[in-house]
């Protein structure tokens, strides 16, 4: 039988005394640590973790020795083996971050690495408790600006120029990346160990449960979630009980990123509890310094072994705190109520049934985009009546505290590509919130999301094949009439007529027409340096997005071939020479921008399909 140190019966005074003699103190104390100097090779330890039900068990370890300055000055790893038949037989488990060990009862730190993939030598690397616990001396000081950096830029692409891809099974434990640092063996450790030489260490993976997502969502994110240091693996939520907050080190916590019909949520084992607050995994999640995650008690159904990645499987419970530090030592948590969350709602409907999806998801500029993207794409593939040939017309609303709502509203059509009209909505979404977030002017506060989506059953797409202006010469003030010839999916040609009105103001000579979609209008205008208007402030920016153009929409363009100059939000077309020269010897580097031609006027006729192409037609106005 194996005894917890946790949560041991006491049956006598004599066996009290003894358990207290020989096993770590309680989890609400401060317990006694094994500072790394004092750490030898060969010394015997002993680690806790969970691999079924709640039930902590006892782990046998031998140090293997000592990593000084692996990840760093002063960032010690102690290498250890792990010793005993389940250890053995399932090699270091993703989840197991964060288990305590213990040499003397006393404290060394968390199991926080692990052998390549493909290996089960149970063979880990642990970061050292000083190191978890100089957390407390940085609750004020920001994340590693780099690592920051790097990720806001990385979500922002993401954002920006995510495609479908083929997912194969490395995109889930491939090669380690530049944010999951790796950590070669001497070779006096790896022959002692008997590994034999090229082995390294890298950080445990974390389970990231998932509940309500179908595996065509999760094979299309799951590059980003493993890029993030996240294994997806299938669990569930399970209702909270009255003692949920009652852990111990060895339990496992979640730290959630979804919760409702859907769920997400990334698990890890506690190291230890100081007064309120929890030390968990020895690595960081994400590495995004202060953050507020909501803290859930984490269940372990089973341990799955794997010559790849064992890991456990997981449910989560009921939320006991908020996760408020995410460093590179270890992340920590404080007990008690969670974050506030964002709501978020997403309508599928289809001409036979309708779906609803009502869940929370986290306030992160890092990873909001991602999840809401997830959310979209799974509330539309996951509904039975939904097929790849469908249009999907897609509406939506993100509501903002002190701001006007962004109104979202497209049309998306399936193409011949193997990709899932879904993911252009997820794209859509993204996008919008990475604008959000990435602006430079204040923080949003989010309220509340709202997607809704109707399914049609046919391909509604329609491409430019020409077009043609009943006149060719045409007088300021006149209207005149330019038909388009468009050809839809497997249909017949039809004409669709744009009326325009020839601007008062504009100057005689020729001028250009450009009929369009909506993508290459905004390219010709992103063609010239500098061309969108600088914005002043959050508000102008929701301005901006609630007035993009929609793909939907059959545009006509009057290029004229004057300057137009942008000064921060204002668009001033046909400026003078006399005008430019004064503006070129006032203005501050960087105040206006120049553009080589002016739109003399824009008009748009919503087609109830997608349009795609361009034509272009030259005016001689008289």
């Amino acid at each position: 039988m194996l005894f917890s140190p946790y949560k041991t019966m006491l049956f006598a005074p004599a066996v009290a005394l003894l358990l207290l003699i020989s096993t770590p103190s309680p989890a609400t104390d401060k317990p006694e640590f094994f500072p790394v100097s004092d750490v030898r090779p060969g010394m015997h330890c002993t680690a806790y973790t969970i691999f079924s039900g709640d039930q902590i068990e006892k782990m046998d370890a031998d140090v293997v020795g000592v990593l000084h300055n692996a990840f760093g000055p002063k960032l010690d790893i102690v290498i250890i083996q792990l010793l005993g038949e389940k250890p053995e037989h399932t090699g270091v488990v993703a989840g197991m971050s964060g288990s305590p060990v213990y040499i003397d009862g006393k404290l060394l730190g968390a199991l926080s690495l692990k052998l390549g993939i493909f290996n089960k030598e149970a063979i880990a690397g642990v970061t050292p408790i000083e190191n978890m616990l100089d957390i407390e001396n940085q609750l004020d000081a920001p994340a590693n600006p780099a690592a920051s950096a790097a990720q806001a830029l990385h979500s922002a692409d993401s954002a920006a120029t995510t495609r479908f891809s083929p997912v194969s099974e490395n995109d889930f434990n491939g090669p380690v990346s530049a944010s999951s640092p790796r950590v070669s063996l001497p070779a006096d450790l790896s022959e002692r160990s008997g590994l034999g030489r090229g082995n390294y260490l890298v950080p445990i993976e974390t389970p990231l449960i998932f509940s309500g997502f179908s595996s065509q969502t999760l094979a299309q994110y799951a590059g980003q979630l493993s890029a993030l240091g996240l294994t997806a693996t299938a669990g569930g939520t399970t209702e909270a009980s009255a003692d949920e907050s009652k852990i111990v080190p060895g339990d496992m916590v979640g730290m959630d990123l979804m919760r409702g019909d859907l769920s997400l949520s990334a698990g890890c084992t506690v190291t230890t509890i100081r007064e309120n607050r929890v030390f968990a995994c020895g690595h960081p999640l994400f590495g995004f310094g202060k953050v507020s995650l909501p803290m859930s008690r984490g269940h372990v159904v089973l341990t799955l072994a794997s010559s790849m990645a064992s890991t456990k499987i997981m449910t989560s419970g009921g939320v006991i705190g908020t996760l408020t530090q995410d460093r590179s030592s270890a992340v920590m948590g404080v007990l008690g109520p969670g974050p506030q969350m964002i709501p978020m709602d997403v309508d599928l409907h289809t001409p036979n049934s309708e779906k609803a999806f009502h869940f929370e998801v986290i306030d992160s500029p890092q990873l909001t985009p991602l999840l809401v993207a997830m959310a979209a794409l799974n509330g539309i593939t996951s509904n039975v009546t939904y097929t790849e040939n469908s249009t999907l017309q897609f509406t939506g609303k993100i509501d903002l505290k002190d701001h006007t709502s962004v109104q979202l509203e497209d049309l998306f059509a399936p193409t011949d590509m193997p990709v899932p009209t879904g993911i252009y909505v997820a794209l859509s979404v993204q996008a919008a919130f990475a604008r959000l977030f990435q602006n430079p002017f204040e923080p949003p506060h989010i309220e509340g999301i709202h997607i809704h989506v109707t399914s049609v059953p046919e391909r509604r797409r329609a491409t430019i094949d020409s077009a043609w202006s009943e006149k060719i010469e045409a007088a300021p003030g006149e209207t005149i009439g330019i038909k388009v010839l468009l050809q839809p999916y497997r249909g017949s040609p039809f004409i669709q007529e744009i009326p325009i009105t020839i601007p008062p103001q504009t100057g005689r000579g020729n001028v250009g027409l450009l009929i369009s979609d909506a993508d290459t209008l905004n390219r010709v205008q992103q063609s010239f340096p500098m061309v969108q208007p600088q914005v002043t402030g959050l508000e102008a920016l929701i301005g901006m997005l609630n007035h993009e153009r929609h793909n939907d929409r059959l545009y006509a363009t009057l290029l004229q071939p004057t300057p137009t100059l942008l000064i921060e939000d204002k668009e001033m077309p046909n400026v003078p020479l006399s005008e430019l020269n004064i503006l070129d010897q006032r203005q501050s580097a960087g105040a206006g921008r120049l553009l080589g031609q002016s739109t003399a006027g824009e008009w748009a006729v919503n087609m109830n399909q997608v349009i795609t192409g361009q034509h272009y037609l030259t005016i001689t106005v008289k």
